[in-house]
């Protein structure tokens, strides 16, 4: 017999603002402690030295974490001039310096060449598993680490500041998979210099941004209060990206039994007019749609042929 899960029923999303010196890891442990929550998880790691935004799931809403980790991010990060470490950031040796400092305009004539489709080499300490193994467990024993370039996508790349010679703070949208370090790194070497992230926050993921956030010491404090809960968000705050349909209490409960509906020729035709090529975790989404009873999530679907066929059903109680 299957253990049960220790904790509560809670739904929804936690727009964590979180701290330095916290792994996602731990964002993700003290708000499920906050919540007793039985189920939680986030959607995009950031790393110990990295603040901002963390959207962490409760519940039925860890079932939409692959819509927002599709979701574009927006990063804004500091680049320190002349210094290169070998974890690209603040916390590594240094392992090269350039007494070269790019100006305000070499630096803007330099970013057009990093907007776009482009070729990236992820650091050596990173996550990426190399034989079976973390590369930064590899590179921490010692080990020589050589990883395979891949092609990433910058939305935008723009100059914010130059607060010193030897600073400028930058803001990047992009997809998934940019590595901020990595990027640090190269814009650097296009300028004939060296460099690494000296401060890096995450304001955007996907539709959830900072005016949604809450601090992990705010919402203790709430939870003291018995008003932890006004910090969540609904399950479906993730699913922007695909149309809703509207389903009677019936259509609810067939959906939830895994049973497909039939479409009304007007549902079917306005589902298709908003209809758009979406890929999630390799999956084709550009005919998926969420069904909503009573502004509650019901099940994500397919909607071919004249019929909503549900394959991610949620299991909320009205």
């Amino acid at each position: 017999m299957a253990r049960r899960r220790k904790g509560l029923d809670v739904h929804g999303w936690i727009v964590l603002d979180k701290p330095l010196d916290m792994t996602s890891t731990q964002a993700v442990s003290a708000v499920r402690r906050i919540f007793n929550a039985k189920k939680a998880g986030h959607a995009g790691t950031l790393d110990p030295l990295a603040s901002g935004l963390l959207p962490i799931a409760l519940g039925e809403a860890t079932k939409t974490v692959p819509f927002a980790v599709e979701g574009e991010k927006i990063y804004r990060f500091t680049v320190k001039w002349g210094e290169r470490t070998d974890t690209l950031d603040a916390e590594g040796e240094i392992v090269a310096t350039s007494d070269v400092r790019p100006d305000r305009a070499a630096i803007e004539a330099a970013l057009a060449g990093f907007v776009g489709d482009i070729e990236q080499v992820p650091p050596v300490y990173s996550a990426i598993k190399v034989d079976g193994e973390r590369a930064y467990d590899l590179a921490r024993d010692g080990e020589a680490v050589e990883l395979e370039a891949r092609r990433v996508h910058v939305s935008a790349l723009s100059l914010m500041d130059c607060p010193s010679p030897d600073m400028a703070v930058l803001e990047m949208r992009c997809g998934k998979g940019v590595y901020v370090r990595s990027l640090a790194r190269d814009l650097a070497f296009a300028l004939g210099t060296e460099g690494h992230v000296a401060a890096l926050r995450r304001i955007r993921v996907g539709r959830f941004d900072e005016a949604e956030s809450t601090r992990l010491d705010v919402l203790e404090e709430m939870a003291h209060k018995g008003a932890a809960s006004e910090a969540l968000l609904p399950v479906q705050t993730a699913l922007d990206d695909i149309p809703a349909l509207a389903v009677t209490e019936e259509e609810a409960f067939q959906l939830k039994q895994g049973r497909p509906i039939v479409l009304l020729p007007r549902q079917a035709q306005e589902l298709k007019t908003q209809r758009r090529p979406l890929s999630i975790a390799g999956r084709d989404c550009s005919f998926s749609a969420l069904a909503v009873c009573k502004d509650q999530a019901v099940a994500i679907g397919d909607a071919r042929a004249g019929k909503f066929q549900p394959w991610r059903v949620f299991n909320l109680t009205p």
